[in-house]
């Protein structure tokens, strides 16, 4: 995309970028994307589905309107979704429309802030993700870096200032229609139930230029980190800094809470400390570190316990070998995510829960009450579910670490 944007001003800003974004070829492939992300309706109650269904027409008016810089973003739907520990987390759905305008602009913009961006910040950037940031975490662990401040922005996205954020988009762009449309992104109203208001701040968890605009506006703070010789390792807002002594962990730690002050952002009290990994521990991107060990935390195991509950409920109606597969969907893909556990007792615990449930279903069939247990284990032993073709997690994990020591 870069070759393509050629015009840059003498102040080393990119213009003319407007008819990039308007293209049709470029609005069809933020199409696709959109499509294969799949996602609710919006206020206007379009699906995905269904702006497929007039496509042409819909990219044709779109087109037009961002050419003439007349396009209005329509208010954005907002959701509770849960989380893991409980309680719920704000998710912002903008119209199927919006989404993809969104997705076109960001894929005009993000390679012109991707040449600058620090290589510390690992979150929504292509090429990299969670693994890179936990590569680089252990490593650092293993240099010696025991000091590590665990810090917490409270409520992030909610709170990004809308003109210091602008401001730093300008310092790479010029042209004032992708400005102006970037700028109606943050300024649209959010629809809740029957509440309806204009935000000062944030940018909605859940828009397509949220991610972009986030690392936009902690960039900064990357490179003062990195002038200043910490070791920050950052994935959106969520980041470690990691340190050789305790004086050096406390003066990264003031460091940082002086540069979101003065940028309108606020570490969380509760949720920000140091630990000394010898005797303590930190949670990162799912990980707990502690003791020189690595394994899921206790939020991630009970996300997939959640998943599994609902997929093997002793009502299931289901047979076995369709339930069976239903929970290997989760549990591959959980296991692929924390195979790099350095102990295996998480995976035998979640593997004897996994087939209690499993066996409660059978005692449930038989007209049993109760959970699996005593003499199910003689009647449904553990190879039983195995030949039935049940994702282990233990066994996964013995495989992946003797691949690794070949």
């Amino acid at each position: 995309m870069l070759k393509a944007l050629e015009n840059k001003l003498d102040g080393g800003r990119w213009f003319a970028l407007n008819d990039k974004v308007f293209a049709l070829r470029t609005l069809r492939e933020a199409y696709g994307q959109v499509r294969r992300n799949g996602g609710s309706a919006g206020v206007d109650h379009v699906k995905v589905a269904d702006f497929g269904k007039r496509l042409e027409e819909e990219l044709g008016k779109a087109s037009e309107q961002l050419r003439q810089g007349s396009y209005q973003p329509q208010k954005i739907k907002r959701v509770e979704i849960p989380k893991a520990g409980g309680g719920t987390r704000p998710l912002g759905i903008p119209t199927v429309r919006d989404r993809v305008i969104q997705t076109a602009v960001r894929d005009v913009i993000e390679p012109i802030f991707e040449r600058k961006f620090e290589e510390r910040s690992y979150g929504f950037r292509p090429g990299k993700g969670c693994k890179d940031a936990l590569r680089k975490v252990d490593q650092l662990l293993k240099q010696g870096n025991y000091y590590v401040v665990d810090a917490d922005i409270r409520s992030y996205f909610d709170n990004i200032p809308h003109d210091k954020l602008m401001n730093r988009v300008r310092e790479e762009i010029a042209d004032g229609k992708i400005l102006k449309l970037i700028e109606s992104y943050l300024k649209v109203g959010i629809f809740d139930g029957l509440q309806e208001w204009t935000p000062s701040t944030g940018t909605p968890q859940g828009a397509v230029l949220s991610p972009l605009l986030s690392n936009v506006y902690l960039d900064p703070f990357d490179r003062e980190m990195k002038t200043s010789g910490y070791e920050l390792i950052r994935y959106a807002d969520d980041f470690v800094i990691l340190c050789q002594t305790k004086e050096d962990a406390e003066q990264a730690l003031e460091h940082t809470q002086g540069w979101m002050l003065e940028n309108g952002l606020e570490l969380h009290p509760e949720k920000t400390k140091i630990v000394d990994l010898r005797e303590g521990y930190f949670e990162f991107l799912g990980y707990r570190f502690e003791n020189g060990r690595r394994r899921p935390r206790p939020k991630s195991k009970d996300k997939l316990k959640d998943a599994i509950r609902a997929k093997t409920k002793r009502t299931n109606g289901c047979s076995m070998e369709l339930i069976i597969e239903k929970a290997n969907s989760s549990l591959s893909g959980w296991f692929n995510y924390f195979k790099h556990s350095t102990k295996d007792w998480d995976f035998k615990d979640l593997d004897g829960w996994i087939r209690m449930r499993l066996r409660s279903i059978l005692r449930k069939r038989l007209g049993k009450a109760g959970c699996g247990r005593g003499q199910d284990h003689q009647k449904w032993p553990n190879q039983y579910f195995h030949e039935m073709g049940l994702f282990s997690l233990h066994r996964a994990y013995l495989d992946a670490r003797q691949s690794s020591t070949r």
